[in-house]
């Protein structure tokens, strides 16, 4: 079949969007791999599908470069907003979007008719082995670990999906495409996990962070929303970091707030559009 999709990404954690409310999509997990290679497909880390939902205003369906499902994306989330307002689904500055890790708020900054970015509350996160999953009898914060002969200290922290958080040195030097996958299938994590790699950029507690991200499914990316979410939450739970941080990614910056006063963590970032088309499926 002929698939319409539309290309875009958050700070370079780029997409192929389809909007569900115009095409059917017969099996998701099939096309997110017919999709994602960058030199035999269109290029990106994976697939959304934007959907009608009955308890929100849409749905987001991620599926990640390999097939495998996602059940959050807060780069991705930014530009199911932006798509839903600019092609008039809803032309709303506030929206609520169901996802697999449930209903998220979202509101939209708009220039010149045109959504540009969103500032999405991620809800609170979780840090029970049973949220993420992991097997473990406790929160793991800055608990000194060993996966496959290699000495970490990580903080695991759910955001909707599974996080594993490792201060390091450097992260232009950090072993995030050695590593990463060592991590991600390590049987402590029984689903996978994504794995960010943290730089400090400024003495304890800092307002500035920098991380590299290795994405279960996906292998390394230019931005992960939850991740920089996580990122934050481990910052502050390990004496590293404040509450309101700018966390730097390869793509660009997020802003990340885990506010005191609700428990909930607000990320802010842009949104883009990069260009639209047909592809055989």
């Amino acid at each position: 079949m002929h698939l319409p999709f539309t290309k875009m990404h958050g700070i370079g954690n780029d997409y192929v969007y389809v909007d569900a409310f115009q095409t059917s999509v017969a099996n998701p997990p099939a096309v997110a791999r017919k999709v994602s290679p960058r030199r035999t497909g269109i290029g990106a880390d994976g697939l959304i599908l934007i959907a009608p939902s009955e308890i929100a205003d849409c749905r987001m369906e991620m599926y990640n470069a390999d097939g495998s499902r996602g059940e959050m994306c807060g780069n991705g989330i930014r530009c199911v907003g932006k798509y839903v307002f600019d092609h008039d689904i809803v032309r709303r500055e506030t929206l609520r979007v169901e996802t697999d890790a449930g209903v998220k708020e979202l509101r939209l900054e708009v220039e010149h008719g045109l959504a540009v970015g969103a500032t999405v509350d991620m809800g609170e996160p979780a840090l029970d082995p049973a949220s993420l999953p992991l097997v473990a009898d406790r929160p793991l914060i800055a608990a000194p670990m060993e996966i496959d002969g290699h000495h970490l200290e990580i903080t695991a922290v759910s955001m909707g999906n599974p996080h594993c958080v490792t201060f390091v040195e450097s992260a232009e030097t950090a072993p995030v495409t050695t590593l990463g996958p060592v991590v991600e299938h390590a049987a402590l994590f029984p689903r996978g996990v994504n794995v960010e790699f943290v730089e400090l950029l400024a003495p304890p507690p800092s307002s500035r962070l920098r991380m590299r991200v290795w994405e279960r499914g996906s292998g390394e990316t230019a931005a992960c929303g939850t991740g920089a979410c996580a990122v934050a939450v481990a910052a502050v739970l390990t004496g590293r970091g404040e509450r309101h941080v700018e966390v730097e990614l390869l793509g660009g910056n997020l802003r990340v707030e885990w506010r005191e006063a609700d428990g909930h963590v607000y990320m802010s970032g842009p949104a883009a559009e990069v260009f639209s088309g047909e592809i055989d499926v």
